[in-house]
């Protein structure tokens, strides 16, 4: 997550505005026959299942066009300029700060993140005073970091941010990096590779949510048809996944996605998601009040929602009535 508004200065958020203008400003993006999804990330191993809930969507006859971004922040700023309709992000700061009309739909992703450090690290104690990396500041990484500083009381030193946590993997193996915190696939491609230089330090226990599906209240309003289709494919991957989580690599055959990726790559994909279901990243249930309230503890204590978190009200931030029309539709 990666909280926009006050934090940017008068030029900056004209020079992000003016770099979206360019990126889905064309007239075949702003054509309103395709839903506009703006994702801050590329196509890859972890976003693959919510493209293929897009493409089962577009076979419902909703289509859509999905433009990355290389921040999130980039991507949520989209959708609060009306140049996308539905984002991929995690924007509970960026709408309690600046007041922007964004509720989420879909809770895709949740924060099963790893805290790895380097064996010279026996404890969180001994990181106090020393450097981590994380992805981005204001991230749920560094949410990890902060609530996990509080618990043990201890200040981390200098604070580097490496966005991808394939990349801080390399940054560790090459020795630039001695702690950080990692999705479920690159803890263990660094435990295998180099377990005998590296270990897992206690993380969080009650992970919150990290990516969501998200867009302004006005427009989900407007296009509730549309809106309730892509939720409820959303919904129904998430819970045939739960089950048999070798359906993504199917999905992902069938519709030729990723074709240009490596063999080895393609061949870890019902991998990970057999791991990331069983560890909690996916979620079957797609989000609820009780997540939302969750979430409320979690980044609240992580310092990027202003608390009490028992204040806050789920109707500020989420919009559940398509997703409950989804379970009923889905028969859950």
């Amino acid at each position: 997550m990666k909280p926009m508004g006050s934090r940017l200065s008068t030029v900056f958020a004209a020079a992000i505005a003016a770099t979206i203008a360019l990126l889905i400003g064309s007239p075949a993006a702003q054509a309103q026959s395709k839903v506009r999804v703006a994702l801050g990330d590329v196509l890859s191993t972890e976003t693959l299942a919510m493209v293929i809930a897009l493409e089962r969507a577009k076979e419902k006859g909703v289509d859509y066009q999905v433009t990355h971004f290389a921040k999130e922040d980039l991507a949520i700023q989209a959708v609060i300029n009306g140049q996308a309709d539905l984002g991929i992000g995690t924007p509970y700061a960026v709408v309690q700060k600046s007041k922007a009309p964004l509720r989420v739909l879909f809770q895709g992703t949740r924060l099963v993140f790893f805290p790895v450090a380097d064996k010279s690290y026996k404890s969180w104690k001994d990181m106090n005073g020393q450097p981590i990396t994380f992805h981005a500041r204001a991230t749920g990484t560094e949410a990890i970091g902060n609530i996990i500083a509080k618990r043990e009381g201890i200040q981390f030193g200098e604070r580097s941010y490496v966005p991808g946590s394939e990349n801080r993997i390399i940054g560790m193996m090459k020795g630039q990096i001695k702690a950080t915190v990692v999705d479920l696939a690159n803890k263990n491609m660094l435990l295998e590779k180099a377990g005998d230089r590296f270990h897992v330090l206690p993380g969080v226990s009650a992970p919150a949510s990290d990516e969501t599906l998200f867009g302004q209240i006005e427009w989900i309003k407007k296009n509730e048809q549309q809106v309730d289709i892509i939720v409820t494919e959303f919904l129904r991957l998430w819970q045939e996944m739960a089950a048999n989580p070798a359906v993504v690599e199917q999905e992902r055959v069938k519709r030729k996605l990723m074709a240009d990726q490596p063999k080895e790559v393609l061949e870890g994909i019902t991998k990970f998601y057999t791991m990331a279901t069983k560890e909690g990243v996916y979620a079957p249930g797609g989000g609820s009040a009780e997540v939302a309230k969750a979430d409320f503890e979690f980044y609240t204590e992580a310092g990027q929602l202003q608390g009490p978190a028992a204040e806050l009200k789920v109707e500020d931030f989420w919009y559940l009535a398509p997703l409950e029309r989804a379970r009923k539709a889905l028969g859950s």
